[in-house]
């Protein structure tokens, strides 16, 4: 949930959010005192609140050599920040941009033993959803416009929450972006119920199939079940339902 509110704090740093940005002219000023400060107060209560419920389980928690050896590579540290300040101000320029990712892969193959397994496949099947989105987005805007627009905004956001949790938010972000003769109401509430849902199930957030690669071992059979997932979410998704719609 976190991941997923949190990438309203710019216009670049989550899917649903980059996908509507440019068409609707957010920047990162519209973007930090429209949603930004309203998702840092959400992240920071569910964050204390997990904290203290469980506290005893943390406190246990002991790193081993290896993690302690990798806590202590500053430097590893520093050129995976300048790798992703770089990817970030070249984006709009491809040849750089690649440039700048071939380096970064060389590097982390070179210095792995400081890092975790990169999780290209997964990165991957992120980026050819986005992809055919984006190619096969278009197609859906003849029965888009008639259904949104008929839409209140407070049942567009809660609508876009509950979608959210059985299809990818930046899907509903973009094809939002195709209906024409919105207002900023309309957008808001689109954006911001399309993040809420985001930690719902596994396919509501394009981050999550990678916390799950990150993750599951720590779980029975490598799996994670759905249901429990979905009312583990449930109060951060409150949490956040409160910060978007009532501050």
């Amino acid at each position: 949930m976190n991941v997923s509110i949190g990438g309203t704090l710019t216009p670049f740093a989550a899917p649903p959010v980059l996908m509507v940005a440019q068409v609707w002219g957010w920047d990162t000023q519209f973007m930090l005192t429209t949603f930004g400060w309203k998702s840092a107060v959400a992240v920071c209560f569910t964050s204390l609140m997990v904290t203290v419920l469980f506290a005893k389980e943390l406190a246990a928690v002991h790193l081993s050599k290896a993690d302690q050896n990798q806590t202590t590579a500053v430097t590893v540290t520093l050129m995976h920040l300048l790798f992703l300040i770089g990817v970030v101000v070249f984006s709009h320029h491809p040849a750089i941009f690649m440039g700048i990712f071939l380096f970064f892969l060389g590097y982390a193959h070179a210095y792995q033993r400081y890092q975790d397994r990169l999780i290209i496949r997964e990165g991957l099947m992120v980026a050819f959803f986005l992809a055919g989105l984006v190619v096969l987005g278009g197609q859906q805007q003849w029965w888009l416009n008639d259904v949104l627009l008929s839409l209140s905004p407070t049942a567009l956001y809660y609508g876009a929450t509950a979608l959210t949790a059985i299809t990818d938010n930046a899907a509903l972000t973009y094809l939002g972006s195709l209906v024409s003769g919105v207002d900023d109401a309309f957008k808001y509430s689109l954006v911001a119920g399309a993040v809420t849902g985001g930690g719902l199930t596994v396919i509501a957030n394009a981050p999550n199939p990678a916390g799950v690669a990150i993750l599951k071992g720590a779980f029975e059979d490598e799996t994670i079940s759905a249901g429990p997932l979905f009312i583990a979410a449930l109060g951060p998704t409150l949490v956040a339902i409160a910060a978007f719609q009532l501050l």
